[in-house]
């Protein structure tokens, strides 16, 4: 299996008061939901199949960040960037280092 260019960048993840915090960059209307990548800036690239109406998108993005990350989807806060495509994302009570493994299991295997 030949291994993708982005899939050796390194994603920006940091802890925050209360868990993880991610930086993401929303692509809504996509064929499927997936990671898309990491950009030159450490920005995870999610691609969400969910329309950006009526916060459709965003409660698709925490429920696909819920499976990803193993966590309850009440665990997950858009803190920033709610109607944009670039979005601050909060996991309460999961570390930025359990964050990153999830991640890049879930990126392994597809």
């Amino acid at each position: 299996m030949t291994k993708k260019p982005w899939r050796s960048r390194e994603f920006k993840l940091s802890n925050g008061k209360q868990g993880a915090a991610l930086t993401i960059r929303v692509t809504p209307r996509a064929r499927k939901t997936e990671i898309g990548g990491v950009m030159g800036d450490g920005t995870l690239r999610i691609r969400i199949s969910a329309p950006p109406v009526e916060g459709k998108a965003n409660k698709a993005l925490i429920a696909f960040l819920s499976d990803v990350l193993g966590v309850r989807k009440n665990k997950i806060e858009i803190v920033a960037g709610e109607r944009g495509h670039d979005k601050i994302v909060s996991v309460i009570g999961l570390p930025a280092s359990e964050a990153e493994a999830a991640i890049k299991k879930w990126i392994e295997n597809n």
